[in-house]
């Protein structure tokens, strides 16, 4: 089961949480409730879910981008801060990474994580949807495992292309759909571990069951470069990495 045409709105103005089927209004509470929930060990369950490939696949993410010394970036659902983290090595002192998440307990997280490792970044609070920033803002805008939760993915993939500057590139990581040899293991682990692992480890099965919902929810590789397109994007491509498990799609500002 997948959105039509990558809406998570329907005309009764309901929206999906995972397999349930919610009042729109009501979807961002709970996708706050769940990150307020495993924040604290949210570093750790992706390190085990994923057996440490999340570090494999952020740094493949931002290669894409080609990121230049002074280069200005946002980073939206920044979570603990990795993605910036890498960013900030490459963009310099001339240059920044914004440090931006919807929801407060991850964004103090990701800053104690940034500090201990010795990176200040810019922070705000702000909805993908709605972004407080000025047209033509940013050289890139990046999004890593946080477009699932948005309810309203067009409207955040418009607002990335806004802020952008001419040339300017955006990223998406995100999980996706794996190969047919992957599908059945794949969904196996899904349903059958990552609850118990997030029982044992982060003390709340109920959150790693949305997140393996809503991964099967979210837009597959195709419809989401179609997404990409239709928000105004030009030379979109995506990257299958880990058999299709996780994909990378990146698009540019032309105009």
């Amino acid at each position: 089961m997948t959105e039509a045409a990558g809406n998570t709105d329907f005309a009764d103005g309901t929206t999906h949480f995972g397999y349930q089927t919610v009042p729109e209004h009501e979807k961002q509470r709970k996708v706050r409730d769940v990150f307020d929930s495993v924040a604290r060990k949210y570093d750790i369950m992706n390190d085990a879910m994923s057996g440490g490939l999340h570090r494999v696949w952020k740094r493949f993410a931002v290669a894409q981008l080609h990121l230049r010394p002074g280069e200005r970036v946002l980073d939206l659902a920044s979570g603990t801060g990795d993605l910036i983290r890498l960013m900030s090595r490459e963009v310099g002192s001339k240059g920044f990474v914004l440090h931006t998440d919807i929801n407060a307990a991850m964004l103090e997280v990701g800053r104690d994580h940034l500090l201990d490792q010795g990176v200040v970044a810019p922070t705000a609070q702000c909805n993908a949807e709605c972004l407080p920033f000025a047209d033509k803002s940013f050289d890139a805008v990046t999004i890593a495992f946080g477009l699932r939760n948005v309810t309203h993915k067009d409207r955040a993939l418009a607002e990335m292309r806004r802020v952008l500057k001419v040339g300017g590139r955006a990223l998406v990581l995100e999980f996706s759909r794996p190969n047919a040899l992957l599908k059945g293991p794949y969904d196996w682990y899904s349903f059958n571990v990552l609850p118990k692992l997030g029982a044992s480890i982060a003390g709340d099965a109920e959150s790693y069951q949305y997140l393996a919902e809503s991964i099967r929810m979210h837009p597959p590789q195709e419809e989401l470069k179609t997404m990409f397109e239709t928000a105004g994007f030009r030379r979109v491509e995506y990257f299958n990495l880990t058999g299709g498990i996780v994909a990378v799609h990146r698009g540019y500002r032309m105009g």
